[in-house]
């Protein structure tokens, strides 16, 4: 396992680097004295690719290769959301997310986490969301596809465990971001990494972001029936997340 504190000197890919949590990771660990790589569309990414396209992740551990790097820690960050119904939405639209949050994700740490075995040490961050833990009517893609990361996660964090290894999923709520437009309160992206530092420090396979989205995941994750939790979850939406 590899904390921010012990990450001074050592290479930190994270994708989706270019805004938002990503961004912000990004800035924790360079002030923790860390080469970061960040990985986008953006221009101005270290790594400029689209991860959602077919072969990107083997680019991406190729580009890797020829720089002679050695990741120490992968955060797995790039993303994106669609509002709307699912029999309103562009198929193509649904696939390419779904591609992107779970496919991208899987398939960069499947090429990184060997190494990182093989070398004894490593740390997979992988950024879910409560949507994983909670219905998500409006935006039913992108909740199934952080569900996938969470059990990814936990089900990673279970294979590599006393590997030297440490995997985590950690899930923010609404957060002060370009990609959320949802009026609801929100937490910072200083606070999102705030929780991804200790929960990396820490032993859980999962950690959710801040009080009031904990209680909301125990509730409607574990307490609530599934229909009632999904009802609920429709009947919120539009006075939420569409408004």
């Amino acid at each position: 396992m590899t904390t921010f504190a012990q990450m001074a000197g050592r290479v930190a890919v994270v994708t989706g680097g270019s805004s938002g949590i990503g961004a912000a990771v990004a800035a924790r660990l360079e002030a923790y004295g860390a080469k970061v790589l960040t990985v986008s569309r953006s221009a101005g990414a270290s790594v400029r690719l689209d991860l959602a396209e077919p072969g990107a992740a083997g680019e991406l551990v190729r580009v890797l290769d020829e720089r002679g790097v050695e990741v120490e820690m992968l955060v797995n960050n790039a993303g994106v959301s669609l509002l709307g119904k699912v029999a309103d939405s562009d198929p193509a639209a649904l696939r390419a997310l779904v591609d992107l949050n779970a496919g991208a994700l899987t398939e960069t740490t499947a090429l990184l986490v060997p190494r990182m075995v093989g070398r004894g040490h490593g740390t997979v961050v992988n950024i879910a969301s409560t949507g994983a833990y909670v219905p998500a009517p409006y935006m039913a893609a992108y909740g199934a596809s952080k569900a996938y990361v969470l059990s990814f996660s936990q089900a990673l964090w279970a294979e590599t465990r006393g590997s030297g290894v440490r995997v985590v999923a950690v899930s923010p709520g609404p957060t002060d971001t370009p990609m959320n437009r949802s009026p609801m309160a929100k937490r910072s992206t200083g606070q999102v990494v705030d929780t991804v530092v200790r929960a990396v420090a820490g032993r859980r396979p999962a950690v959710v972001d801040g009080g009031v989205n904990r209680l909301t995941s125990v509730v409607f994750g574990r307490v609530l029936p599934g229909a009632w939790s999904a009802g609920l979850a429709a009947w919120l939406a539009p006075r939420t997340v569409l408004r």
